[in-house]
């Protein structure tokens, strides 16, 4: 079998068990991004759930439809055909999934956009430690502030590739994330947003220079504003070495 859409389906129910352990789903509403062959979906309705299911793939749609009618039928799944990352999706709670790979980023910052109470999600062991590495080290990237400003992240289980079908050639882990309002005060979310992803498209810039190459961005007087009013320290440091609060401040002088 080869993977649909990037989709590497969870089939070891072992591991199915484990992921749904960590966060009690009983009657609460909760989004399944990419269900897949429904074993995350069988297990949340077991439990009590009721499910917004969201599949890009028609083929799986069908599937789905034929394999949960029951659910469908009695309002405990809600099954949506289309792309998560721009479909409307009604109000939910919580979100437990197992991400395709190839959208990860763009779900995670739609969903922490719109909201939730909190979210059990399984990427790519690579991608889930770049989201919980340390800020202001080495490892810090645009993932990692963008997630840790409106979030806490914790690393909770890593799955096997023969967990998955097809086998993916990358572990997996599962991690929590759980919403809470930025450490520091930010003006702007968006200006925000943008000071990040500049700042990180030149991360072996200084951020004095970073700053100047985003004149087309901000607009030079923007730009000439936050240069004189940032310490020559931050100014000397590349994004990597930055606090939230040094983020925070950069896009607040914006």
């Amino acid at each position: 079998m080869t993977a649909r859409r990037d989709q590497h389906f969870l089939v070891d129910e072992r591991a199915a068990e484990r992921i749904l352990s960590l966060v009690d789903v009983a009657e609460r509403i909760v989004l399944e991004v990419g269900p897949g062959k429904g074993v995350l979906t069988r297990g949340l309705l077991d439990r009590g759930a009721e499910v917004i299911a969201v599949e890009i793939d028609p083929v799986l749609v069908q599937e789905l439809r034929g394999s949960f009618a029951p659910e469908i039928a009695d309002g405990s799944l809600h099954l949506i055909e289309g792309d998560a990352v721009k479909a409307d999706l009604p109000p939910f709670e919580l979100v437990v999934s197992n991400l395709p790979y190839s959208v990860s980023s763009p779900i995670t910052f739609r969903l922490l956009d719109i909201g939730f109470s909190e979210a059990v999600l399984m990427y790519q062991a690579e991608f889930a430690d770049r989201m919980a590495a340390r800020v202001g080290t080495p490892a810090c990237g645009r993932l990692t502030v963008m997630v840790q400003t409106y979030a806490d992240v914790k690393r909770c289980l890593h799955i096997p590739p023969n967990a998955f079908s097809p086998r993916p050639q990358v572990h997996s882990t599962v991690v929590r994330i759980t919403p809470r309002p930025p450490l520091f005060p930010i003006r702007d979310r968006k200006r925000y947003a943008d000071v990040v992803r500049v700042l990180f498209s030149h991360r072996r810039k200084t951020v004095r220079n970073g700053l100047k190459s985003a004149r087309g961005i901000f607009g030079a007087e923007a730009v000439d504003r936050m240069t004189a009013a940032l310490s020559p320290e931050t100014l000397g440091l590349r994004p990597e070495a930055l606090s939230l609060r040094d983020f925070a401040e950069i896009a607040n002088v914006v």
